[in-house]
């Protein structure tokens, strides 16, 4: 049984110990470090954990009380508690991004590297079941060599605006840029699928909609006075306290208070950030953006981040020398070249659970660190220090070459 310290008990923190929690005889939770009184008291309480900690520093200065920790702090504050740790001996799993420059990525790497614990990236989306479908086509060859892919990433309006408009990803200064922030899952996917380095990157995108310049006439500072709140995209009270009316209670909503009730929401709308018009925030990451990558090898990609879609799962197209590949999150259909056939193929059915986190990859992630540690085998981890730290370095690479309109080497 694998001992777990959770590090940052926000929602990426308790999700994981929730698996761990529905898997007691893979592991136990019996520590945890979290600065808010609210978050760090419920995950104890759910748990049963009595090592508890206001700060991660009071942890790393403890003996040394699991086998595991999961850092899982907002992403800036990745690097101090994960080298800390790594030091005394705890096997990490670290929330991505890793940090926000590349020299605190190659800094938190080579700490833990140095220190020889089992390392792990929480890049989800390489466990999904979907990804072992699409994964193990293109290594059996069945469309052949892969010449380019297309891939998509329908970030969603209200998610968009909840995340990277009102909410803690907003600002490159207080967290990261959106391509790090949210994108960082998809270039590391695809270095992942094609299976080889990424090397040369270009890159265009803006913050164009989210601006005092498009606040629709009439509007005002807060949807709750507004006269045109009911006709907005992205109305908060519509979103929020829809939710708290229906009895729904989990994220987003969650984010705006610690007891979900339709008065806590109004409140919150009343005098929180998320309650702000999206065209009077101070925001200013992009709201589209596109990537073009060249692979070694020559294998090309391009990777679109959007917010202007529904709130659906990525859209995959990969183009080979002997097939076509459409993948929508759930399914692939593949064209064979030789037999002018399509098949449709389902994600297999691994036993894990689907419908957590990511379609299951918070889930795989979790089966497959928590193994690594029981065995001592670093195999079962697909997403290590070094392949990650490249995928990293290819999204600084990416969004050097947007601000500078250039094309970057990786």
């Amino acid at each position: 049984m694998v001992r777990y310290a959770i590090v940052g008990a926000g929602q990426r923190g308790a999700g994981y110990a929730e698996w761990v929690g529905r898997h007691p005889d893979r592991g136990q939770v019996v520590a945890v470090a979290e600065p808010r009184a609210h978050q760090r008291e419920r995950l104890a309480r759910e748990h049963g954990v009595t090592q508890v900690f206001s700060s991660w520093e009071e942890l790393a200065a403890a003996p040394r009380l699991a086998d595991a920790a999961i850092v899982s702090t907002q992403d800036a504050e990745h690097v101090g508690p994960a080298i800390a740790l790594a030091r005394k001996g705890y096997h990490l799993l670290v929330e991505k991004p890793l940090a926000p420059t590349p020299e605190a990525c190659a800094e938190l790497v080579g700490a833990v590297t140095e220190a020889g614990v089992l390392f792990a990236v929480c890049h989800v989306m390489r466990y999904r079941p979907y990804t072992r479908l699409v994964k193990q086509l293109v290594e059996d060859g069945r469309i052949g060599e892969v010449v380019s892919v297309q891939h998509l990433e329908p970030v969603g309006h209200w998610h968009y605006a909840h995340s990277y408009v009102r909410g803690n990803w907003r600002r490159t200064d207080q967290a990261s840029f959106m391509l790090l922030a949210k994108s960082g899952h998809d270039v590391d996917w695809l270095r992942h699928i094609v299976g080889r380095p990424i090397e040369r990157v270009s890159s265009f995108g803006s913050l164009r909609h989210f601006t005092p310049e498009n606040a629709p006439e009439g509007s005002t500072d807060r949807c709750l006075d507004c006269a045109v709140e009911a006709t907005c995209p992205y109305s908060a009270p519509r979103l929020y306290l829809g939710m708290a009316r229906e009895g729904r209670t989990g994220w987003p909503v969650s984010v705006l208070a610690d007891e979900v009730t339709e008065r806590s929401v109004t409140t919150a709308l009343r005098e929180g950030p998320y309650g702000r018009c999206v065209y009077r925030s101070d925001n200013d990451v992009v709201d589209h953006q596109v990537v073009a990558m060249e692979f070694a090898g020559g294998a090309t990609a391009t990777f679109t981040m959007t917010a202007f879609t529904p709130h659906v799962d990525r859209r995959t197209q990969i183009f080979g020398t002997r097939g076509f590949l459409d993948g929508d999150g759930v399914r692939v259909r593949l064209h064979d070249f030789v037999t002018e056939t399509t098949e449709v193929l389902a994600a297999p059915n691994t036993g894990l659970d689907t419908d957590a986190g990511h379609a299951g990859g918070d889930a795989g992630l979790m089966d497959a660190f928590t193994t690594a540690v029981e065995t001592g085998d670093a195999g079962h981890i697909l997403s290590g220090p070094a392949e990650s730290l490249e995928s990293h370095l290819a999204v600084f690479a990416a969004e050097r070459a947007r601000l500078s309109g250039t094309v970057e080497e990786v």
